[in-house]
């Protein structure tokens, strides 16, 4: 995945990032999720992929990939072992859709 459908002027974007430095935004985005997204001017693709947890129309819309992993581990938290938190099974399994089970297996997983 590189920076093919990076878009920049994406406001989920600019809403990630502000959810990884505020402290509060985050605390409200937990109890109020819905409050915070209509605080920013997100298309309705973004307002819905990320109430989906949809990760790959996310990545397709142009959200950044670093903010990808990030949003992910704010929404389902971080694991002990890399790769194998409920946030990065998540995102895989968004990203790779149909394709997850295949991957999973060619690991041995």
């Amino acid at each position: 995945m590189a920076l093919e459908h990076f878009d920049p002027r994406l406001r989920a974007n600019d809403l990630v990032q502000e959810l990884k430095w505020d402290r509060e935004l985050r605390a409200r985005f937990e109890t109020s999720e819905k409050e915070v997204l209509d605080a920013y001017p997100l298309t309705p693709a973004e307002r819905t992929a990320i109430l989906d947890r949809d990760f790959r129309a996310l990545f397709e819309l142009g959200l950044h990939p670093y903010l990808l992993g990030q949003l992910a581990r704010l929404i389902y938290g971080t694991g002990e072992k890399a790769g194998t938190s409920g946030a990065a099974t998540a995102l895989i399994r968004s990203l790779l859709g149909d394709q997850y089970e295949a991957y999973m297996a060619e690991r041995g997983e």
